[in-house]
């Protein structure tokens, strides 16, 4: 193979759904939250970043094994193994807080478009909502895939954001080797949100979902219960990407936390109620540079990430009821999925319109995230291990081992929630 394809082909690789779903992890709504943790705890956040990636790595390729060994999302898989009196409730927490998110992220879209032209912040909301969801309607995945992967590359504004501002990165790497933790009530909460960012349920349900779309749109493909030899190439281009994706995911998190750290805890700004908020105290302390490259990642991510929220939850809720899901379909053909997709979307925008408190809503909505991944996950596992659900290919001992080390890690972070909210 000459060396063009052979570079063209890794490239492929390691800009799959893994990539896209990384990416997304990296929205308006996350910014808000990094923007926040990094504005009231300095840089005595940062090791949690470390520690999380290979568990958002391995729950993410358990995600992905199961979408292309089944050739099914995770919503249909569990609906499958597990009684509607679980999934049900699971789903209606999902596309609460994905509408939430959402609504949040139009918001700080249309607010970071504001800082850059001026003009009405809620019309931007408007438009820029509506052309997520017309994007979403009319154009199939196998092209729809191209525009998010370009939108990936919006995530690195943040690098430069970092790299612009007074950043003492000895401090930085002090923290990170040596934090300063705490176990006051804002502090628990504060790791509680930063895992229900990072490791979230609809970036679960999202990528098992865009492996079968990628399955399916890939001639020569098919489900590796049917076709088991083919488990080495498709797996092996799912693990680049996923590797990949997530790093990309943790690295920009980690630099947004340090801008937050340097330029607004460091000079006594301790409360943000908005990502926006964020790039406009930015202003004064970096300079309007650092505002612009803050406000164009936002309006960048943002696009890249309201679809991975409403698909996510009309996958979810389309394989609940068992209708034909997919962005590959026309409207016509899965009229449920996209009425989803359209009502999120929607509800998003009318939130706005009804000024409600983007910021409060999300830290929590994150905290609710890290609360419901535990339950969630154990429903996850139990399918990938199952020989009934995957035939011949189970995950392997380490994913297993490193899936069940998730659950717990949540699972204590749910009850340290608890704990902390009733003392």
């Amino acid at each position: 193979m000459p060396d063009g394809a052979r570079g063209g082909s890794r490239w492929r690789q390691l800009v799959g759904p893994g990539l896209i779903t990384g990416a997304s992890d990296d929205d308006p709504s996350g910014i808000g939250t990094y923007s926040q943790v990094g504005a009231q705890f300095g840089f005595g956040t940062l090791w949690l970043l470390v520690v999380s990636y290979p568990l958002m790595v391995a729950v993410q390729l358990i995600s992905a094994q199961i979408g292309r060994v089944t050739g099914e999302g995770l919503g249909a898989n569990i609906r499958r193994h597990f009684p509607a009196w679980f999934y049900g409730p699971v789903v209606a927490l999902l596309t609460v807080a994905n509408t939430v998110n959402i609504g949040a992220d139009l918001g700080a879209m249309g607010e970071a478009t504001q800082l850059l032209f001026g003009g009405p912040a809620l019309a931007y909301t408007a438009a820029l909502g509506l052309l997520s969801l017309l994007l979403q309607i009319f154009i199939a995945y196998s092209r729809y895939v191209s525009v998010l992967r370009w939108l990936t590359l919006a995530v690195f504004a943040y690098i430069a954001t970092a790299f612009v501002s007074q950043v003492d990165w000895g401090e930085v790497m002090h923290q990170l080797v040596w934090p300063p933790i705490t176990w006051s009530r804002d502090y628990v909460t504060a790791v509680a949100a930063l895992l229900g960012t990072t490791i979230s349920p609809y970036l679960f349900f999202w990528q098992a979902s865009e492996e079968v779309e990628e399955q399916s749109a890939t001639p020569g493909e098919s489900p590796l219960k049917r076709a088991p030899e083919e488990a080495e190439a498709q797996m092996g281009a799912v693990r680049s990407a996923t590797f990949f994706g997530m790093a990309v995911s943790n690295i920009i998190a980690f630099f947004i936390i340090v801008t937050a750290a340097a330029n607004l805890h460091a000079h006594g700004i301790t409360n943000i109620e908005s990502a926006a908020q964020a790039a406009r105290a930015l202003a004064p302390i970096a300079g309007r540079f650092a505002e612009v490259l803050f406000a164009l990642g936002m309006v960048g991510t943002g696009l890249l990430a309201v679809p991975v929220l409403a698909g996510s939850s009309a996958y979810a809720v389309g394989e609940l009821m068992a209708w034909r899901v997919g962005l590959e379909n026309r409207p016509r053909q899965a009229r449920g999925f996209y009425a989803v997709i359209a009502v999120s979307t929607l509800i998003g925008i009318a939130l706005n319109l009804l000024h409600f408190n983007a910021m409060q809503a999300l830290y929590w909505t994150a905290v609710i995230n890290g609360v419901i991944a535990a339950p969630i996950l154990v429903a996850v596992m139990c399918v990938a291990i199952s020989r009934r659900a995957m035939g011949a290919l189970p995950i392997s001992s380490t994913l297993r081992w490193w899936g069940w080390l998730t659950v717990a890690a949540m699972a204590g972070c749910a009850l340290a929630v608890v704990v902390n909210a009733s003392t």
